[in-house]
């Protein structure tokens, strides 16, 4: 229980991960109450501190996860996943079901997240250039096996193993 406490997720899809039965305050307040926060003014405020952090008004709390967007729902998977201020969250693919402009608004979210809530997240990818730009570290997967891991900035430019170069090259022709 301490580690999912310490350790959450943000799946690729938000709309299936998120429960369409459950209106967003109750989404946000779940984790809260199974993890014994018992206090309805505590539980309110770090709801409401959650939802001002992704640009939620108070009425959007009231909605069910099939009133928002695409790009809103990831907002509410990203809000769940912090609202335990867990220090480590696993973001699978969170961009790659939105187009490139809620794609910019989540990444830029994602980058005020990790400093707002001094979180480390293990961000997977397939998007070479998203992860150029999100990432400190970098791990270079081959189905499934690790070929090569280093900083951003060696990885970029000065990778040492063939695939890798390779998967840059064709990252760059694109």
């Amino acid at each position: 229980k301490d580690y999912r406490a310490n350790a959450q997720m943000i799946f690729q899809n938000p709309y299936s991960s998120l429960n369409p039965k459950m209106k967003v305050f109750d989404i946000l307040s779940e984790p809260l109450k199974i993890f014994g926060v018992k206090n309805k003014k505590e539980i309110e405020d770090r709801v409401l501190k959650i939802a001002d952090f992704i640009s939620f008004a108070t009425s959007d709390l009231k909605k069910f996860p099939f009133e928002f967007s695409g790009g809103q729902r990831q907002r509410i998977a990203i809000a769940r996943a912090l609202i335990l201020n867990p220090k480590f969250i696993i973001a699978d693919e969170p961009t790659s079901a939105l187009d490139v402009s809620i794609q910019a608004q989540i990444i830029n979210l994602l980058l005020d997240m990790r400093k707002e809530f001094d979180v480390t997240y293990l961000f997977i990818s397939h998007d070479i250039n998203l992860v150029q730009y999100i990432a400190d570290k970098v791990c270079i997967l081959n189905a499934g096996e690790l070929v090569e891991m280093n900083t951003k900035e060696e990885i970029f430019n000065n990778p040492q193993k063939e695939y890798t170069k390779k998967l840059l090259s064709s990252a760059i022709e694109i």
